[in-house]
C-alpha cells in the first residue's frame, strides 16, 4: 500500500461523524432510559396523624433482576442511603404496597411533623452495576388545622370562619365543623370556610374543625356574640319604662290603702256619736263633774204633769 493510500484512508476516519452517545450505549445494551422511577406526587401536604401514600413506578433494564427494593430519606450523594423498614422510627408504621416489578407504592401513617423529609425509592439488582435510586423524591409535608375567627361580632351581622393549614392539602378534604365539641351535622363542606349569616347569642362558642375520615381535630377557637347598640339602648328604656310603672303602681297602692284606713276610722267615729244618745245626755247632765263650781247648784229639772182642772 502506497503511502497516499494510507493517509487518504485516516483522513476518511477523521473525517466521519461521530455517534451520538446514546447510540453508543445501545450499541453495549445499556440505555439511561431503561433505568428510573417515577413518582405521582412530588410533593405532599398531609393532614396530622393522617396515613400517607406516595405512589410511584420504576423500571430497569431486561436481564436484570430485582433484589432488593427499599425507601430512604434525605440522600446523600456519595453516602450509602439508610433503609426505612430498618428505621425503629418507620418500621411499625412503614408499609409496602408495591413489588418486585414495578410498582414501589408505600404507606406512612400517624404522620407527624417529624416526619418532613424528602423520600425516595431505591432498588438493587443482581449485578454490580445494576443499582438506582429515584431521585429528587417526594417531598412531604405535614400540617395541623387552626380555626381562623373574629374574636366577637356584633349580634344579627354575618361572620366567616376558616380553617386553615400551613400547606394545601393533597388529597381533596371535606370539612366538619364543631361548636362546643359538638359536630354541625348540616355542614359538610369541601370549602374551608363556614359562613355564619345573622348570628344570634346562641351561635357563640367554641369553634373547630376536621377533615371528613380523619381524627385529628383542631384546637378551639372561641367566638363572642355582642348586642347590637340599638338593642341596648332599647333593652335599656325597656328596663327603666318597666322600673317606673312598678314604682308608681305600689305609691298608688300604698296612698290607697292609707285613704281607706282613714276612711274607715271617720266612719267608726260618726256611727259611734249617732248610735250612743244617753252618753251625751249624761256628759251634758253632769257638769258638776266636768265644770267649775259656779254649776255646782244646777240640778235636774224634770217637767211636772199638767195638773186637772
Amino acid at each position: 500500500m502506497s503511502f497516499n493510500t494510507i493517509y487518504l484512508t485516516l483522513m476518511s476516519v477523521r473525517m466521519a461523524p461521530r455517534l451520538p452517545l446514546i447510540f453508543l450505549l445501545m450499541i453495549h445494551g445499556v440505555s439511561s432510559a431503561d433505568w428510573g422511577v417515577s413518582y405521582r406526587h412530588s410533593h405532599i401536604c398531609a393532614l396530622k396523624n393522617s396515613s400517607v401514600i406516595m405512589s410511584c413506578t420504576y423500571t430497569y433494564p431486561t436481564g436484570y433482576n430485582i433484589m432488593k427494593v427499599f425507601w430512604t430519606k434525605n440522600t446523600v450523594k456519595g453516602k450509602e442511603s439508610p433503609d426505612l423498614f430498618e428505621d425503629p422510627d418507620y418500621s411499625q408504621r412503614l408499609q409496602y404496597l408495591g413489588d418486585t416489578q414495578q410498582n414501589c407504592t408505600i404507606r406512612l401513617s400517624h404522620v407527624t411533623q417529624k416526619d418532613q423529609h424528602k423520600y425516595c425509592f431505591r432498588f438493587i439488582t443482581d449485578k454490580p452495576d445494576g443499582k438506582w435510586i429515584g431521585t429528587p423524591g417526594v417531598t412531604l409535608t405535614v400540617t395541623d388545622l387552626q380555626v381562623e375567627a373574629p374574636e366577637r361580632v356584633t349580634e344579627g351581622h354575618n361572620v366567616s370562619l376558616t380553617c386553615k393549614s400551613s400547606c394545601t392539602l393533597t388529597d381533596r378534604a371535606t370539612f366538619i365543623w364543631y361548636r362546643n365539641s359538638q359536630p354541625l351535622t348540616e355542614r359538610r363542606d369541601r370549602n374551608n370556610q363556614l359562613l355564619l349569616q345573622s348570628v344570634r347569642r346562641e351561635d357563640a362558642g367554641r369553634y373547630s374543625c376536621a377533615l371528613h375520615g380523619h381524627s385529628y381535630i383542631s384546637p378551639a377557637a372561641h367566638l363572642s356574640v355582642t348586642f347590637h347598640p340599638g338593642a341596648d339602648r332599647n333593652v335599656i328604656v325597656i328596663a327603666a319604662t318597666s322600673g317606673g310603672l312598678f314604682i308608681i303602681i305600689i305609691i298608688i297602692i300604698i296612698i290607697w290603702f292609707i285613704m281607706k284606713q282613714r276612711c274607715v276610722k271617720t266612719e267608726d267615729n260618726r256611727v259611734k256619736q249617732i248610735c250612743d244618745p244617753s252618753e251625751d245626755t249624761y256628759t251634758a247632765l253632769e257638769l258638776k263633774s266636768m265644770t267649775s263650781d259656779l254649776y255646782d247648784t244646777l240640778t235636774t229639772v224634770r217637767p211636772r204633769p199638767p195638773e186637772d182642772s
